[in-house]
């Protein structure tokens, strides 16, 4: 068999080094120069009816652009923008027109392959832009960071690796998780068989192909041993899975952290196995790297994006180096409803919170490109760069914040505060304080539904300040109402929960009285008590305001009375 050379370091986050990673399986050049080596800005989704703010060199996705003419004004739209290349949707003619457009914009045209969902691979394009800079964060380092090199290669680069590891082994290799999701893979998958092309097109191990392995003791045997295990399909083949593998696994001691697997026609040589073996370690370095690095870069961003919300000397410096300087931002904050006492360490849920802030992350960079986000105190802030009128920025954010909501389901209940659209650092500074407001109130009170601004919970939110004031000066309910809670507390009485019901009503008796569950002229009974021992005239709209906001300071006066319940249906 022959064996060609390892690749060396190559250039990081450019055209060049997109195309020789996902050329061969996922992206075709349709026209223009793939050889460019200027770093990639970052990936983002066209989108005609709301165009997002670009970020330098940003490598665009043209999903669903189709028509010829609308090519051609997306290619000089793009070229006035700076953009590295437009990915449109394989087959891409390369007509007269589409060539005169590219080469008049500067803007190459890639072809994504048949099958592919845009999704996997703006994941893998994230993947493989992986540079400090390219995120925003310039000079910060990270786990691509050029200075630091594994075993010969750039520190984290798994495509890079997964290259080599292929040359070693003459043969096609995936580096995958400890799920079967594709990590990286190599160059030359067409020489495997249909399911590996399968699997790269989808990112993730067809299930029933992990069920094949699963049923033949693979993956049982690959967690439980050190050495390299050769999977023959056998008679559990299909048309598409015929190609024997080798994998092995990857572990950081007693942890296994993915695995490597290569498409091979027939078992290894010993010479290759212990190849196999050692390069298993190499790759378990370079994920420990891109762990630690995703961490260490978790904590600059928080950092920076605290020192912007917060402002003060470095927030200018620190909105530079998250790329959003010079352009209106959009302000989000997204928390969970506050846990239960003694839970505020629980590690699942400081789990469950880096998660959804990670989550919110992908989702607002989806959508708005120049973004950061990052979790500060439990909360995680998101700053995203906005080019619309300032008045239709909230609810832009809005619709951004619910849809994300929708996208994660219930699993774990978030809620999000819209704040002001914030030119200035000193408008972000006053943005993230009532961004802090909506979100106080939106977690006090779950009516107040998951996404809110502050134009929606404005009076809620200015009686939690007062509650504020109140406390702090040590006040008790006094008047009327005090009255009316002691008697409850030593009559076992409802007449508070009377007051709040026929408040609630509008003094309509008969629904307050379904209300609690009692007949009418008993409400009206529990109102004449409510009037002679509060001393309370209900038909003055002052005393009827006074009863209403403290009812609203000290919501716990209702609530400690017994909660009324239906009566009984009898058959």
């Amino acid at each position: 068999m022959s064996s060609s050379p390892a690749p060396g370091p190559r250039a990081r986050a450019s055209l060049a080094r997109v195309m020789d990673d996902l050329g061969s399986t996922l992206l075709e050049l349709v026209h223009g120069d793939r050889q460019r080596e200027e770093a990639i800005g970052g990936v983002v989704i066209h989108d005609p009816l709301d165009a997002p703010v670009l970020p330098p060199r940003a490598l665009v996705l043209g999903i669903g652009v189709e028509d010829p003419a609308a090519v051609a004004d997306l290619l000089a739209d793009l070229g006035r923008q700076g953009a590295a290349a437009l990915v449109l949707r394989a087959p891409v003619a390369a007509t007269a027109e589409l060539r005169a457009a590219s080469d008049a914009a500067g803007v190459p045209v890639l072809g994504l392959s048949r099958g592919t969902p845009w999704t996997h691979l703006a994941a893998m394009l994230r993947s493989l832009l992986v540079d400090g800079a390219s995120g925003g964060l310039g000079g910060l380092g990270g786990a691509g960071s050029e200075s630091e090199s594994l075993g010969g290669l750039p520190s984290g680069d798994l495509f890079a690796v997964a290259n080599a590891v292929a040359s070693l082994l003459d043969a096609p290799i995936t580096i995958e998780d400890r799920s079967s999701r594709v990590l990286a893979f190599s160059g030359r998958q067409e020489e495997a068989d249909p399911s590996r092309v399968e699997t790269i097109l989808g990112r993730q191990v067809p299930e029933r192909y992990s069920r094949i392995l699963s049923e033949l003791g693979v993956f049982r045997e690959l967690h439980r041993s050190d050495q390299p295990i050769f999977v023959d399909p056998g008679a559990a083949a299909d048309d598409v899975f015929v190609m024997p593998r080798v994998a092995v696994a990857v572990r950081a001691g007693e942890e296994v952290l993915g695995s490597i697997w290569a498409a091979v026609p027939a078992p290894l040589s010993p010479e290759r196995t212990e190849a196999l073996r050692e390069a298993a370690k190499l790759v378990a370095l370079h994920l420990l790297r891109v762990r630690a690095g995703s961490d260490v870069e978790r904590r600059v961003r928080a950092d920076l994006l605290g020192a912007v919300i917060e402002g003060g000397p470095g927030a200018r410096e620190a909105l530079e180096r998250l790329g959003l300087a010079d352009t209106p931002l959009l302000v989000l904050a997204l928390a969970v409803p506050d846990p239960d006492a003694g839970a505020g360490d629980d590690p699942l849920l400081a789990h469950e919170r880096q998660r959804l802030a990670d989550a919110f992350a992908v989702h607002l960079g989806a959508v708005h490109p120049r973004s950061a986000t990052a979790l500060v105190g439990g909360v995680a802030y998101g700053l995203a760069a906005y080019a619309g009128p300032a008045e239709e920025g909230e609810p832009r954010a809005a619709r951004v914040a619910t849809d994300f909501l929708e996208r994660i389901g219930e699993r774990l209940p978030a809620v999000v505060a819209v704040g002001p659209v914030a030119t200035s650092l000193t408008e972000i500074a006053r943005a993230r304080e009532t961004a802090d407001r909506v979100l106080r109130v939106l977690r006090d009170n779950p009516a107040a539904g998951p996404v809110a601004r502050l134009v929606d919970v404005q009076t809620d939110s200015l009686l939690l300040e007062l509650r504020d004031r109140v406390l702090a000066r040590g006040e008790s309910v006094a008047g009327p109402l005090a009255r009316l809670a002691a008697y409850d507390h030593e009559h076992d009485g409802r007449l508070v929960a009377t007051l709040q019901a026929w408040l609630d009503a509008f003094g309509d008796v008969n629904r307050a009285a379904e209300a609690l569950y009692v007949h009418p002229n008993t409400f009206r009974y529990r109102l004449r008590r409510v009037r002679e021992v509060g001393g309370l005239d209900l038909l003055d709209p002052a005393q009827r305001f006074a009863v209403q906001l403290q009812l609203r300071l000290w919501p716990g006066l209702a609530a400690d009375t017994p909660t009324p319940t239906p009566p009984s249906q009898h058959l």
